[in-house]
């Protein structure tokens, strides 16, 4: 069936292409609505591309979709997973725990997946170290709090981690590892029909947050901008997003997002200017969303992903030689302007 644009997150099952099939499922209490599950039919089932996040509702829907296409969720052979974030990986590993469905994830999701069931935690430690660099120790004290027991039924290991190749279905996809968003996030290429399931690499309407994961954050923008630039190097395909409707190109999307993010830097190279240093100081002077929402406007949750971000940039325009940083008690300090850079290492 063909759906209305505006309706992507509820409007049941969209045929996208001859035997590739986008289904929204419900997300609890998220801003994102919806995450695009696309189901492929192969000769002896069906491949998912990404799963849902684990709850009732979200298998329910799954179910009856696949119904309305003929199929059942015991039809479902695999589950190609594009990163490790909760609303793509979880229903993955209840899928398997029901049906015995196979589970496959980049293998740069590892060290986080190992340190999230070391840790045993829902609570997200790596930004909140962020936080604290940035100058936001208050706000990570109250972002610590909160959290429930951890539940470790949704992050056991998946049955294949990937690295860069071809996987040999009917209709051959390539595996492209494209870190930024996490450090394993992949994406999958359908060369032939000419598709890119795009995971949270390239959305249509909206720029994935950065680095929001366990472990060592590195230069997380500095990656994501190079994962963008190598979508131009592949021939232009239709988008087929974790979030949104499917769009006719990706690579005028990732040209908007590149833009979208060169213009952020000379913001966040502006806010220096204006004598904000810390990421906190200069996350509370842009402005957020599209719809240009002021950080004290947002909630918690949001404020740490902006400040998470924002230092995200300015690390980049340290690694340009565009800002300088020292850090002092481990709050990092940013000045514009080239210089020596002191104290950390960006690689």
């Amino acid at each position: 069936m063909s759906l209305d644009r505006g309706k992507w997150a509820t409007g049941g099952p969209e045929t996208v292409a001859p035997g590739v099939h986008r289904i929204p499922l419900p997300l609890p209490n998220d801003g994102l609505r919806a995450i695009n599950v696309y189901a492929l039919e192969e000769s002896d089932g069906l491949v998912l591309i990404d799963a849902g996040w684990s709850i009732r509702e979200s298998l329910t829907v799954l179910e009856a979709s696949l119904i309305e296409l003929g199929h059942r969720p015991d039809d479902i052979t695999d589950v190609y997973v594009t990163h490790i974030h909760r609303d793509h990986y979880t229903q993955a590993i209840e899928l398997r725990r029901r049906f015995g469905t196979r589970v496959h994830l980049g293998v740069g999701e590892r060290p986080g997946l190992e340190l999230l069931t070391t840790l045993r935690t829902d609570v997200p430690v790596t930004s909140l170290e962020v936080l604290r660099r940035g100058g936001a120790a208050d706000l990570a004290e109250r972002m610590a709090e909160g959290y429930g027991e951890f539940d470790p039924a949704g992050w056991e290991p998946p049955d294949r981690w990937l690295d860069a190749g071809t996987l040999p279905l009917r209709h051959p996809l390539r595996v492209i590892p494209t870190p930024g968003h996490t450090r394993g996030h992949v994406v999958y290429l359908d060369a032939a029909r000419g598709l890119l399931f795009s995971g949270d690499h390239v959305l249509p309407h909206i720029t994935p947050s950065i680095g929001f994961e366990l472990g060592q954050p590195g230069l997380p923008l500095g990656d994501y901008l190079d994962s963008l630039e190598l979508m131009t190097t592949f021939p232009d395909t239709r988008l087929l997003p974790a979030h949104g409707p499917v769009a006719a190109s990706t690579h005028s999307r990732t040209g908007e997002l590149l833009a979208h993010h060169d213009k952020r830097l000379a913001e966040t190279e502006d806010a220096l200017g204006s004598g904000a240093r810390t990421g906190h100081a200069v996350a509370g002077v842009l402005p957020w969303t599209r719809r240009a929402v002021a950080f004290d406007g947002l909630d918690g949750f949001n404020r740490m992903l902006a400040v998470n971000e924002t230092v995200a940039h300015l690390d980049v325009l340290v690694a340009r030689g565009r800002a300088t940083v020292s850090e002092v008690d481990g709050v990092a300090r940013y000045s514009a302007g080239s210089g020596l850079q002191s104290c950390r290492s960006l690689s």
